[in-house]
Formats: C-alpha cells, sequence, structure tokens
C-alpha cells in the first residue's frame, strides 16, 4: 500500500515578499530568527544550522532540489499554509514562484491549509513579548468569496493539486476566526455551500473541507443568526467539513516533556477522535516544538527526547492508524516540512543530519 504523506510548509523563508521586511529586515524571512539563534541555558539544542543554507525557497532551483529530497525521502505531498491578510494574498512567492515554478513539481501534490489566525508580531524578535494584532485572520463575506474565487482559479486547477475522490482538498486552520469573520455558523456554513457550488462550477465532482483539530474545549459558535454552541467536533457537523487532522500536537497536549510521554496522549487523542467524531481523521505526526529561535528571552514549552528514532515510531503508529481505518484516502499529515522557528522540521540541520527525513523513508520508502 502506498501513502501520502503531506508535510505542512511554511512559506516564510524567503525576501520577496515585502511585506515580511517589518518582521525580518535582513531581507531572508524567518532565516534571519534561525540565523540568530543563540544557545539559551544547558541542555539547549540551539543553536542549529540548515545543512542546505539559508536558501531562499521562492526560487523554483532552490524548490527543484527540495522536492527531489523530499520525494526521495517519501514525502509526497506539501500542504501549503496559506494567508490572506487586508484583503489580499500574503507569502504566497514560495509556493507560486518556487514550488510551481520547479521543473519537477510533477513529483509532488499539494494542497492549501488556509492559515485564518490572526497575525501578530511574535514573528519579530524584538517585539514578540509584547504581541500586538497586525493584520486580523478572520474574514467578512466579500473577503471569503475572493478568497474562494483564488483558490479554485489559481490552485485547484493545478494538475498536481491534491484531490481526494477528484475533490480538491482545503483545509481551514482555524475555526473559531471564520466563523467570527462570516458573522455566526449560519452564515459560515451557506458561505461553504457557496463555495462547494463554486467549486462544482469550476468542473470538479466536489469540494472535501478539512478541519484542524485543537483542543475540545467549549468554543463560542454563536451569533446573533444562531442559537448553536459546542466544541471543535460540533461545528465539524454543524458546517460540513468532509474530514479532519491536526497540525501541531501542542494544540491538545503538554509538549513541554519527553517525546515518548507525548505519543502515549497521541494515541489516546485518536481513540477519543474515533468514538467522539464522523468524520474521517487522518493521523498527525508532529517531531517537537520549541519555539525559542523567536524570543529574545527563554520560553517553554519544549519537547525534549524528540529523536529521529521516535519520531519513526510516532510515524509507525500513524501508518498503524491509516491501515486500520476505512479512510477515504492514505494521508498522513506530518508538522512540517520547515517550521524551524518552532523547532518542528524535516529538512536537515546540523543536529540531526538528514535522520527525520531516513525515518519517514524507514517507514513509507519513496
Amino acid at each position: 500500500m502506498s501513502y501520502d504523506v503531506a508535510a505542512y510548509v511554511w512559506p516564510a523563508y524567503t525576501g520577496d515578499e515585502t511585506r515580511t521586511l517589518q518582521f525580518w529586515e535582513e531581507g531572508i524571512g524567518e532565516w534571519q530568527s534561525v540565523k540568530n539563534a543563540v544557545k539559551k541555558y544547558e541542555g539547549d539544542t540551539w543553536p542549529r544550522k540548515p545543512l542546505w543554507g539559508y536558501v531562499n525557497e521562492a526560487d523554483p532551483y532552490v524548490m527543484e532540489a527540495e522536492i527531489a529530497a523530499a520525494a526521495d525521502h517519501g514525502v509526497n505531498t506539501f500542504i501549503y499554509d496559506w494567508y490572506w491578510y487586508d484583503r489580499r494574498p500574503f507569502l504566497e512567492q514560495c509556493l507560486n514562484s518556487g514550488f510551481l515554478g520547479a521543473a519537477n513539481r510533477g513529483r509532488m501534490k499539494f494542497y492549501l491549509m488556509w492559515a485564518n489566525h490572526d497575525a501578530v508580531n511574535v514573528w519579530d524578535r524584538r517585539l514578540s513579548d509584547r504581541p500586538t494584532v497586525i493584520w486580523e485572520g478572520s474574514a467578512p463575506r466579500m473577503e471569503f468569496d475572493r478568497v474562494c474565487r483564488r483558490v479554485i482559479e489559481k490552485y485547484f486547477t493545478q494538475d498536481n493539486y491534491y484531490k481526494i475522490n477528484g475533490c480538491p482538498v482545503f483545509m481551514i486552520y482555524d475555526v473559531n476566526n471564520l466563523i467570527r469573520g462570516l458573522g455566526g455558523v449560519d452564515a459560515a456554513r451557506a458561505a461553504l455551500d457557496d463555495f462547494r457550488a463554486l467549486t462544482v462550477k469550476a468542473g470538479f465532482p466536489g469540494l472535501h473541507l478539512q478541519l484542524t483539530i485543537w483542543r475540545e474545549n467549549s468554543v463560542n459558535i454563536s451569533k446573533v443568526d444562531s442559537t448553536h454552541t459546542g466544541s471543535t467536533k460540533d461545528i465539524a457537523k454543524l458546517l460540513g467539513f468532509d474530514s479532519a487532522s491536526h497540525y501541531q500536537f501542542v494544540h491538545f497536549t503538554d509538549v513541554n516533556r519527553d517525546y515518548a510521554a507525548i505519543l502515549c496522549d497521541v494515541a489516546r487523542e485518536w481513540q477519543r477522535i474515533d468514538s467522539e467524531y464522523t468524520i474521517p481523521y487522518f493521523p498527525h505526526v508532529s517531531i517537537g516544538w520549541d519555539n525559542n529561535p523567536r524570543f529574545v528571552r527563554r520560553v517553554s514549552p519544549v519537547t525534549t527526547g524528540n529523536t529521529p528514532e521516535l519520531f519513526e515510531k510516532a510515524l509507525r503508529m500513524a501508518k498503524d492508524y491509516a491501515d486500520t481505518h476505512s479512510l477515504p484516502a492514505p494521508l498522513i499529515t506530518v508538522n512540517s516540512w520547515n517550521e524551524w522557528t518552532e523547532t518542528s522540521y524535516l529538512e536537515p540541520d546540523t543536529l540531526n543530519g538528514y535522520g527525520y527525513l531516513e525515518a519517514v523513508k524507514r517507514v513509507f520508502g519513496a
């Protein structure tokens, strides 16, 4: 059986997006925070350096090499974090110019996760201790419709866009922000139904909407046009999502501890989802968590013991889950290809070399 191993991509490792200069004035995107990271305490695994250098991932020649490395190690799909701030797209260059411009792009599938969270100055190491909202991630209906038209026309039509049963997959990161921007759960459901209709009109059999699962705390999804309240699993039903996955272990468990202990919680989380959700869940594996490179002072949480060998164990757990569930696709999501400043990345570095990529290859082949 072959698998769709999909790694999230944080498209900030370029200086080609001029709006990022307010965060990273050196003009190399968030590589600036990676390059300037320092050791903060005994046992700190930073600083680390990328074995491929501080490359511009909006360069198609760079992405040609990265696509080859990913595919050669069994990663065959990228999930691009996709942004829409201030009534226009943000950080599209790595996808549009880099990935889609690469000569070997046919070796990889891709799809979008709308990263519709608020943009705060945590990206700016000088100001990260004083988070302030710069751009809101929620979008009113007029902006939502613009988003839908753009992703259908510019991305769904790409020959290597990832589909399930012919339906383009579109993941939404922050469903609460989605609901907030659209004015309530009923209005959000209407907007998503229209998104589906537009996708069908464009020639596809339908749209596969994927939910990002966070903690199951009760959330307020009520607005003036709705009396609904509930948690993420309720939202999945009310908005008609087709599947779900996670983005990061940090979203549902304490990651300030050893990776082996975290994996016990992961297994329990998957069991909970099996019992509480009625839509398919695609298993997720995170490599770790430590966002100290984004801060001057020492911060927590920090995952420890997340060796390539234990990461391989997590991948085998995900493989077993996929093998024992009737899923509409053999999809496994991984955080991530390049979340360097959250210390959860597959790209090779001076600490583990190609260890994490080799773990993927041992489990899923190339």
